[in-house]
């Protein structure tokens, strides 16, 4: 690992977005990169794993599944770029969570207020189902954010049962008791995870395992946005690492094109979730 790398998410942002352990999601987030969409051809895309999108010092994280082949395969950030993007934006937006209810680009303006967003699975997959093989290869990932995020975290929005199945792994190995059985997945389901015990051992820094870093490629259309600054919405004395409490998981259906199209998940009940889920976090929002 570079030496001169930034250190905390930053750096881990850094570190995912070089990522190459998975060969078919390479190869298809590459390919989509050169082919494009007709209506974005006069765009660059990314075209390299996305990493997570927030403060630093965030209270509640939102768990997705994969970036979008069109979406954040094409701008760098996560949910930006496509309709799934839309509907989670404006509903932080209403909520009081985010400076403005779109999200189209990673030069945008977007800030988010106490909350961060990520996945499982950090590059766009193929029909937008990554293998369990390539879910397991990227959970060091997750399992490194939330132990950075682990000082200030308090609770989390998982949308879908994918993101479900794939996050409580990662919970148990940064630390956190999930109970057993681990609880099935259910739209505003809520389960509390206990505190850690004690401090836990770094994952690699590495990340997963992968050949050499690619050369470099070019940034999506606006500046870089790997990492936003700290939250000034969140109180410094929260970070202290000593700190270390329970976290409240929340279960929400995707918003996916599929379940918003279909009723599935409506837009109260994606913001009900979110309210509950933050206030649990102790921020502010609106009803």
């Amino acid at each position: 690992m570079d030496s001169s790398a930034p250190a905390g998410l930053p750096g881990l942002d850094q570190r995912i977005a070089g990522c190459r352990a998975c060969p078919r999601l390479v190869a298809w987030r590459e390919e989509v990169a050169r082919t494009k969409r007709a209506a974005f051809a006069d765009w660059t895309y990314w075209g390299r794993p996305v990493p997570g999108f927030g403060p630093p010092d965030a209270r509640l994280l939102i768990v997705g599944l994969a970036p979008a082949a069109h979406g954040g395969n094409r701008t760098g950030r996560m949910f930006t770029g496509d309709r799934s993007g839309d509907v989670l934006y404006e509903a932080l937006y209403d909520v009081g969570l985010a400076s403005q209810p779109t999200s189209v680009s990673a030069g945008d303006g977007l800030e988010l207020y106490g909350v961060r967003v990520t996945a499982p699975v950090h590059c766009a997959p193929p029909a937008n189902k990554p293998t369990p093989e390539e879910r397991d290869t990227c959970r060091p990932w997750l399992v490194q954010e939330l132990r950075l995020l682990r000082p200030t975290l308090r609770a989390v929005v998982v949308l879908g049962a994918f993101g479900w199945q794939a996050a409580l792994p990662a919970f148990a190995a940064a630390g956190w008791t999930v109970p057993s059985p681990r609880p099935a997945f259910a739209h505003g389901a809520q389960v509390r995870l206990a505190a850690p015990t004690a401090p836990t051992a770094p994952a690699d820094p590495a990340g997963p395992a992968a050949p050499a870093e690619p050369p470099a490629l070019a940034a999506p259309d606006g500046p870089a946005a790997l990492a936003a600054p700290a939250d000034p919405h969140v109180p410094p004395a929260l970070a202290a690492p000593d700190r270390l409490t329970a976290l409240d998981l929340f279960g929400c259906f995707h918003v996916s094109q599929r379940n918003t199209f279909t009723g599935r998940l409506t837009p109260e009940m994606l913001r009900d979730v979110l309210r509950r889920a933050a206030r649990t976090a102790g921020l502010a929002v609106r009803n």
